[in-house]
């Protein structure tokens, strides 16, 4: 737990509280970092061995140091406990920014959520203890250093909308929590080719802006059940081949577009899109966008106008876009993107001087990678959406050989698969965002 010295920590145990002061005296070296002195920070803790493993099953009244340097760990509850049940998970290694835990609940209650909702920890030196407080709320974290809302879930299911093929539509398709996609839902709302979409209120969705033979700025809502709404009246510039993302856990942002140029509208936690903010950054089209670090999001790449460009641009947890980032990997425009791994991201697809399947991966802290070889078949015009709380899909487009319906998964490493046989209109000029 180094960092935490110079700093004062208070952590409950069963009976007492131990201080973690300037002066450290609770804390010891060794490792790979600096670890606690377990036995005098919560009294009546029996602390356990080093857990190393991806899998492990937690026992009422221990504390587990859980070292993930080499893999994450998915930690499961007891499937009973009693009121004031006590367990400690602490971060060994300062790794679970990389590796984090996942905490299966064992059909109990976690903060009041039922065992459905993943619940993910992923900060370096985190520590998290909770205790059981009955069946209504189940087990509840009394400390969760470092993070500022927990549990951190993605959304579950994801809906791919609108395009053209060969005229504009504004069809549907749900993607489900293990990432099916379902036949076509009949449209609602204006069709039009180029919208955006993104997630909205923690469990929702709005597609909007487009063209439907003009530049367009209507937009239609996504209830947390999949089901698209009717057109709202538009606010802001008007535009196409702009994209969003969420940001701050239940907002979400549209960016960028036609012109070009880079004016952005913030959407609040009940759908509400704001008026136009001044752009920040290279004004460009035919961009992506996705969250990363579970409360921010990126914009990358896209077509300036006097070409393709590979630059980004960071979005912070209150909405605020940062000026460019030099580019990494192959520049290119019409790809598209989605976050994967709770708060990882990840580029993909698009078309330089050529159609391409390559990606670029997103760390938690906003860092673009270079390129990775591309799997599934190369094309352009694509959506692409988070489902399962912590994988992402790549679907429908376009290349040399036309319109296309084929999807890609991408696993919660950030890993693409191959072609998976298209289901619905094949279509391009579409976009996607989840729901739960």
């Amino acid at each position: 737990m180094s960092g935490i010295i110079g700093s004062k920590i208070n952590i409950r145990g069963s009976g007492r509280v131990a201080k973690l002061g300037t002066d450290g005296q609770a804390l010891t070296s060794g490792g790979a970092g600096v670890a606690v002195n377990y036995e005098d920070v919560a009294g009546g803790i029996s602390w356990q061995a080093v857990e190393t493993g991806s899998t492990m099953t937690a026992v009422a009244g221990n504390g587990y140091p859980i070292d993930t340097t080499s893999n994450a760990c998915t930690i499961t509850l007891p499937s009973s406990a009693s009121n004031g049940d006590q367990i400690i998970f602490t971060d060994y290694a300062r790794n679970w920014g990389t590796y984090g835990i996942t905490i299966d609940s064992n059909g109990l209650n976690y903060q009041g959520d039922d065992d459905s909702f993943d619940v993910e920890y992923g900060t370096d030196g985190q520590s998290v203890d909770i205790v059981y407080s009955g069946a209504t709320n189940g087990w509840i974290p009394t400390i969760d250093e470092a993070v500022a809302d927990v549990p951190s879930k993605g959304n579950d299911n994801g809906i791919f909308g609108f395009g053209r093929h060969p005229s504009n539509v504004a069809t549907t398709n749900l993607v489900s929590n293990v990432g099916v996609v379902g036949t076509d839902v009949a449209g609602v709302g204006t069709a039009r080719k180029y919208p955006a979409g993104t997630q909205y209120g923690g469990d929702k969705g709005i597609f909007a802006y487009g063209d439907s033979g003009s530049a367009t700025a209507v937009s239609n809502l996504v209830s947390n059940t999949g089901v698209v709404s009717a057109d709202v009246a538009g606010v802001g510039t008007a535009r196409y081949g702009e994209k969003a993302c969420s940001y701050g856990d239940d907002k979400g942002i549209f960016g960028y577009g036609s012109g070009p140029t880079a004016v952005t509208n913030l959407v609040s936690n009940v759908g509400v899109v704001s008026a136009d903010v001044t752009g920040v950054g290279t004004a460009r089209n035919y961009i992506a966008a996705c969250e990363y670090g579970g409360d921010k999001g990126i914009f990358g790449y896209g077509d300036d106008g006097g070409g393709v460009v590979s630059m980004t641009n960071l979005v912070s947890n209150t909405g605020v876009v940062a000026t460019d980032v030099t580019g990494v990997g192959t520049a290119r425009y019409s790809l598209a993107a989605c976050s994967y791994g709770y708060d990882k991201g990840i580029f993909g697809y698009g078309l330089p001087a050529d159609f391409t399947a390559v990606t670029n991966l997103v760390s938690n802290v906003g860092v673009v990678s270079t390129d990775v070889t591309g799997v599934g078949t190369p094309r352009h015009t694509l959506a692409a959406t988070q489902y399962g709380g912590d994988k992402g899909i790549f679907g429908f487009g376009d290349n040399l050989s036309g319109v296309q319906g084929m999807t890609n998964l991408v696993s919660n490493v950030g890993v693409v698969g191959t072609d998976v046989a298209a289901v619905g209109t094949a279509r391009r000029d579409l976009t996607a965002c989840s729901y739960n």
